[in-house]
């Protein structure tokens, strides 16, 4: 986040204690990559300690490269959050995809991260199929061993090795592990020499006005199920800041696909709509650590995930 923000309060556990690189100051990026849902987001949001990526059940909640940058005594890790790789259906899929593999032709080293409750399926093994172009080394995080048997994690790490050469392993639990030192003191020893790129005081390289549209998002995530998830984007038409009332404006529009969504995202006499809001502005107050005027509108747009220009609006393209 630039500079002159305050850092957010959400609640997320602070950084994994100081780890050692081996004298010399080192920083490079590390690409995070998997399927969709399989915790791409709520790891990085540990590993940071601060909310860059908004994180609900649904897949593809992340649509965007998302970066956020761990600082360490001697070591700087610019992580890159990336969409759920998948097989693409429209435009919006297909920038996604795009995404993805920016990230990883950046990549110092890639965490390819898997479900640890699921088999290893086609998708997975697509990943791997893409990861072999790319000549960074790559750990393989296998995510939600807390919700597995540890005598079935064993025969999964097995079958994955069998599929590709991973530099290390790790099996962890983003939502439930205290400490990632072993993982981030790995990363750091494969990382270049080099100076930081960004500022102590910053751990996000996404302006105020693109997290809150994410903010928005997340909300209408938690609240909606069905169809509405996939086909919903927020985009702010107004961001008024007035420093003397120390309160924000936000009036943003909801694009759905259908009436029907519509409907559902507005509810009975406006019910989920209040709901949404309520929540997304908590969060958004939180983010800004002032009060903050929220006012959404919902329009229905049938080809918004085919439309270019709306999709370059959106900040998608």
């Amino acid at each position: 986040m630039p500079a002159d923000r305050e850092p957010s309060t959400f609640s997320v556990e602070p950084p994994t204690p100081p780890v050692q690189s081996g004298g010399r100051f080192r920083s490079g990026t590390i690409a995070l990559v998997g399927r969709p849902n399989v915790g791409k987001s709520t790891l990085i949001n540990r590993l940071v300690g601060e909310k860059v990526a908004i994180v609900s059940d649904v897949p593809q909640t992340t649509r965007t490269r998302v970066l956020g940058v761990v600082h360490l005594p001697e070591a700087e890790l610019v992580l890159l959050d990336t969409p759920g790789i998948h097989r693409p259906r429209h435009r919006l899929n297909e920038a996604m995809l795009r995404a993805a593999r920016a990230a990883l032709d950046e990549a110092d080293v890639i965490f390819f991260l898997i479900d640890a409750t699921a088999p290893l399926g086609p998708g997975d093994r697509a990943i791997i199929d893409l990861i072999r172009q790319h000549r960074a080394p790559v750990f393989l995080l296998l995510n939600k061993v807390d919700l597995v048997a540890k005598p079935l994690v064993l025969p999964l790490i097995d079958e994955a090795r069998r599929l590709f050469e991973f530099a290390e392993i790790f099996p962890i639990s983003a939502k439930a592990d205290a400490d990632f030192t072993a993982l981030l003191r790995a990363a750091v020893s494969r990382l270049p020499e080099g100076e930081a790129a960004y500022p102590e005081d910053e751990y996000t390289d996404q302006t105020v006005r693109t997290m809150a549209t994410e903010l928005i998002r997340e909300a209408i995530l938690h609240r909606t199920r069905e169809e509405v998830p996939h086909a919903v984007a927020v985009r702010i038409d107004e961001f008024l800041e007035d420093d003397a009332k120390a309160l924000t404006t936000i009036k943003a529009t909801v694009l759905v696909e259908k009436a029907s969504q519509k409907a559902i995202l507005i509810g009975a006499g406006g019910s989920m709509m209040k709901q949404v809001g309520e929540e997304a502005r908590k969060e958004v107050e939180r983010l800004l650590g002032r009060r903050l005027y929220l006012s959404l509108w919902v329009v229905v747009d049938e080809h918004w995930r085919q439309n270019t220009r709306t999709l370059q609006e959106l900040g998608y393209l």
